[in-house]
């Protein structure tokens, strides 16, 4: 059985035709309950090899981070950034090994971020909270400047997400420099709305790649899906803030049942664009609003227990049945907006 990987890959290479491929997927969506496009394909593993590689190149990169910190301040984040390129060069590049080009990713953004960081924490120690900020935008964009080179070199797809949370971490910034009082009072009642605008900025710029591969064939599947889930704590954290769910034992029965409107919204949402990211990010909220719940009702010894039976079974029901659920769903919503969507079974029948 092949991958949607495989035949993506085959299809680059020239192996494959685009029509030969897709006939392929027809044939295989027609012989399976969840069609193709419904199941969210994206690159991690395509062998034992990857992880072989990905381990390797961990142990690599903290050598060279080690080495780095003890010659001087800034040098382990600069050699990590240069060393996860290098590596990128044939992981990447040549073999297109997707876990490594991730984790290489990874290692090479925060390589970026970690060198000024380094050296500003050795040479300026204590610094304002708005001279804080600025510094951390500075970051952003070299960060964000980084990325776009990366991307342009090896159009990895979770170099955009990258991109994004430096840009996002930049404009963050630069509003809490001009808005944060410097003894930091009320930086989280500043903070949250901002995150939540760009959070919803971001899931827009997910939103524009998934309209532009409604059969989830290209890469483009892929850049959306790691916007997406870099979206998703950027909305939730917030909305379950503002309702009261991160005080924690002090959850009111109002709050938690509002926790469960809103996962049920969320819900809907995802079968709407069939991204799994936002219940996913905020199934630690409801699972907290729901053990409150059942110990409010006098479940005390077995209320966790019964949290996770009942989203555990909810969720597997909802997965086992996800491409009936959406059709229905999708086909409710008006003829402009359910065109821009991703297909749904229907669509591929």
């Amino acid at each position: 059985m092949y991958s949607e990987a495989e035949l993506q890959s085959a299809v680059a290479a020239g192996a494959l035709s685009h029509e030969a491929a897709e006939a392929l997927r027809l044939h295989v969506s027609g012989m399976r309950t969840a069609p193709s496009v419904d199941e969210e394909h994206f690159r991690l593993i395509t062998g034992f090899n990857d992880i072989f590689v990905t381990i390797a190149a961990v142990l690599l990169i903290a050598a060279v981070a080690s080495i780095g910190q003890a010659i001087t301040p800034g040098l382990g984040g600069a050699l990590v950034a240069a060393t996860a390129w290098g590596m990128a060069e044939y992981f990447t590049r040549q073999r297109r090994m997707a876990l490594p080009s991730i984790v290489l990713l990874l290692a090479f953004a925060g390589g970026l971020a970690a060198a000024p960081i380094e050296i500003m924490n050795e040479n300026f120690g204590h610094i304002s909270e708005s001279s804080a900020s600025l510094f951390v935008a500075g970051v952003g964009l070299f960060v964000a400047a980084g990325a776009w080179l990366h991307w342009r070199r090896f159009m990895v797809p979770i170099t955009v997400a990258a991109g994004a949370a430096a840009i996002a971490a930049t404009l963050i910034a630069l509003i809490a420099a001009a808005l944060i009082p410097q003894d930091g009072s009320d930086a989280e009642r500043i903070l949250l709305p901002i995150i939540f605008i760009a959070g919803l900025g971001v899931f827009a710029v997910a939103m524009r790649w998934d309209m532009s591969d409604r059969a989830r064939e290209t890469r483009r599947s892929d850049v959306a899906f790691w916007l997406h889930l870099l979206a998703a704590p950027m909305i939730c954290h917030p909305l379950f803030y503002w309702i009261g769910v991160t005080g924690g034992e002090n959850i009111a029965p109002a709050s938690a049942i509002a926790v469960v409107a809103i996962y049920i919204v969320l819900g809907l949402v995802a079968l709407a664009i069939d991204r799994r990211a936002m219940l996913v990010s905020a199934l630690v909220y409801v699972l907290v609003a729901l053990t409150y719940l059942f110990r409010e009702f006098g479940v005390l010894e077995l209320n966790v227990a019964i949290t996770g039976l009942v989203i555990g079974s909810a969720l597997l029901t909802l997965s086992a049945f996800w491409s009936p659920i959406r059709r229905s769903i999708v086909n409710q919503l008006p003829g402009d907006l359910r065109e821009r969507l991703p297909l749904t079974g229907m669509a591929l029948a």
